[in-house]
């Protein structure tokens, strides 16, 4: 791996079950346990595989033509079984829209290959969580 290759996030408390993440560029994100507006892990999970394959999807089509209507949805099922919680039934549908024309075809065109492409090799997201990459779980002072 190189230097360019870590990818992290800071997490503090803001009040209980709410908490601020902040990622290396100085952005920051309040998400919380459900109460109120804020979003949920589980929601910030289908976000980011939406927002990584809608990035994906959208580079590759954007050379050909800019979209009327580029719209993500992904859900999932969440439950609990003798796995523990987790999602199933997870579901990325795309509805995207271009203008009439040769660029606007070009671009629907690429819609099928750009989709497969993210889906099976560049978006990082949806790609570790299906290979189901162990996550370490350790305490700042080494204990545990």
């Amino acid at each position: 791996m190189t230097d360019n290759s870590l990818r992290a996030v800071e997490l503090s408390r803001v009040g209980l079950g709410r908490y601020e993440a902040t990622n290396a560029r100085g952005g920051k994100l309040i998400f919380g346990s459900g109460e109120g507006e804020h979003f949920t892990p589980v929601e910030l999970l289908l976000a980011a595989i939406a927002g990584c394959s809608a990035s994906d999807v959208d580079h590759i089509t954007a050379k050909r033509a800019d979209p009327n209507r580029f719209e993500v949805r992904m859900s999932g099922d969440k439950v609990r079984d003798d796995s523990g919680n987790h999602l199933t039934n997870l579901r990325l549908t795309f509805d995207i829209a271009f203008p009439e024309g040769p660029a606007g075809d070009a671009a629907r065109e690429a819609v099928p290959r750009a989709m497969t492409q993210s889906h099976d090799r560049l978006c990082t997201v949806s790609r570790t969580v299906e290979l189901g990459t162990p996550i370490q779980v350790d305490l700042a002072d080494g204990s545990r």
